[in-house]
């Protein structure tokens, strides 16, 4: 259906095709229906509020509350934010210097903390299974012209679906996502705590953990878990199954497989969910990679990927069990070529490197294995599965899903364009001669800095961007005491 059609005699007048974002190309023929069926959803609905939300740098949720009768302007108009919003480090600090002439940024104009343009998704439309009146509308940011922002998380992502699209190739993504969920003690509201970033909250544990997959343990936690799985169902979150996971307060959950976009969105959401709903329950859950607290195990976050042909014959599935197709040994040779340049958008946060040590269920090295949890790559390669996929064990909960993806999506095809090959796989993923993964940020940002194949892919804009932003949150680092230097020189000098 076009636009015209929408208002041509005799045929329904669209409230959205005259609108500004139609007019300036940010929505197309079936976003504007997407978008007249949902305004005539929730008239018939009890919904009174809508969170318009878009996925910011660090795959944060962010945006703004309207009431249900503001959704027609919204839709028609989009909604406006301070740029500011993208140019934030973890601290929710601005890093950039937008107050002066050059701020920093050379794609577009993020100066004087200027609007950006929220275009809502009309088919990511949830209502929130706890709070009934209110829902969720995910959301692309753009400049105020319409122009993509091409460091945005969303265009990213469908930059790199496009470029495997014109390969007449397309991806599927599984998800396992660990994370904790603790009983929390103070809620750190006090004034002084109050700080950018605020205090930590205090927290006990909800499990003594070390009972990998115990059916006891599983019960004695079931009534919370029942309420995340419930929620996570009713957002129409894939899931496949609920696990206690190895360490105390661990646990993880699993979803079928699908498309990307669909994947990263559904990682988003599912973050905010499990994290608000808790809240309201009293806990305290968190993705983040190694926290600070004793007998903790890191939380991974497994990405499962496999590449299919425009009929949707998996690629990576073999004619012999463990063998690799010409893609499937492509792919992995690219993943492994350009892992260090993508750490930095697997693992994005200072603390995701504390995870890669050796024997912990983490990888530490840039090798593959067949069927070996401590790989980085854990092929799982059968013949006749069309299921067979590469799982790859960097990534940590922490990541910006949507980057994330896309640093897969461009090594796997940059190794499959050059016919790269696979080294042999490994047995001992910890020994050997194998390369080690990046041990820090800074190195992170120096590999991802220099890297000419996301520059080729992704483009300047957006690694000079990141660059930018990471640098800014390693120099803050580098500058703070520890408390280990605090004890180790203190008393001595």
């Amino acid at each position: 259906m076009n636009s015209a059609a929408l208002s041509a005699p005799g045929t329904r007048v669209s409230e959205v095709a005259g609108g500004a974002l139609a007019r300036m190309g940010c929505l197309d023929a079936d976003a504007i229906e997407a978008a007249d069926a949902l305004l005539a959803r929730v008239a018939g609905s009890d919904i009174e509020t809508i969170r318009v939300l878009f996925p910011d740098q660090h795959g944060l949720l962010r945006g703004k509350t309207i009431v249900a009768s503001a959704l027609r302007s919204a839709l028609r108009s989009g909604l406006t934010a301070p740029s500011t919003l993208l140019l934030k480090d973890t601290a929710h600090r601005t890093v950039f210097p937008v107050w002066s002439e050059d701020p920093g940024v050379s794609a577009g104009p993020m100066q004087g903390a200027n609007d950006i343009l929220i275009v809502p998704d009309a088919t990511t439309f949830r209502p929130l299974p706890w709070a009934p009146h209110s829902a969720w509308l995910l959301a692309d940011v753009r400049f105020r012209d319409g122009t993509p922002i091409p460091f945005a998380s969303r265009s990213v992502l469908q930059r790199a679906v496009g470029a495997l699209g014109a390969e007449g190739l397309r991806a599927t993504m599984g998800l396992e996502v660990e994370f904790y969920i603790f009983q929390q003690v103070t809620d750190g509201l006090d004034h002084v705590q109050a700080t950018a970033p605020g205090d930590p909250v205090m927290s006990r544990g909800t499990t003594q953990g070390y009972q990998y997959l115990t059916e006891t343990r599983y019960d004695a936690m079931e009534p919370l878990l029942d309420k995340l799985r419930r929620a996570a169902q009713g957002l129409g979150l894939p899931v496949r199954s609920v696990e206690i996971e190895f360490g105390p307060s661990q646990f993880e959950m699993t979803f079928d497989p699908g498309s990307p976009m669909e994947q990263a969105d559904n990682m988003v959401m599912f973050r905010t969910m499990v994290k608000e709903l808790c809240a309201r329950e009293g806990y305290h859950a968190s993705f983040m990679a190694k926290p600070k607290i004793p007998n903790l195990v890191a939380n991974g976050w497994h990405v499962h990927q496999s590449i299919s042909d425009a009929q949707g014959r998996n690629l990576f599935m073999p004619d012999t069990d463990g063998a690799l197709t010409p893609q499937a040994d492509g792919w992995l040779a690219g993943l492994l070529t350009h892992a260090a340049e993508a750490s930095l958008l697997m693992a994005p946060t200072i603390n995701s490197y504390k995870r890669y040590q050796p024997f912990q269920l983490a990888p530490n090295r840039i090798a593959w294995g067949r069927d070996n949890r401590g790989a980085m790559l854990r092929a799982l390669l059968l013949k006749g599965d069309a299921a067979s996929r590469i799982e790859n064990r960097a990534p940590d909960s922490s990541a910006n899903p949507y980057y994330a993806f896309a640093a897969q999506l461009t090594a796997g095809l940059a190794g499959m364009q050059s016919g790269a090959k696979a080294p042999p796989a490994t047995i001992s993923p910890y020994d050997g001669d194998a390369e080690l993964l990046p041990t820090d940020m800074g190195a992170a940002i120096a590999a991802f800095d220099t890297s000419d194949m996301f520059r080729k892919t992704l483009g300047d804009d957006f690694v000079n961007y990141l660059v930018h932003l990471k640098r800014a949150e390693w120099s803050r680092y580098l500058g703070a005491v520890s408390d280990w230097e605090h004890a180790e020189y203190f008393n001595v000098f």
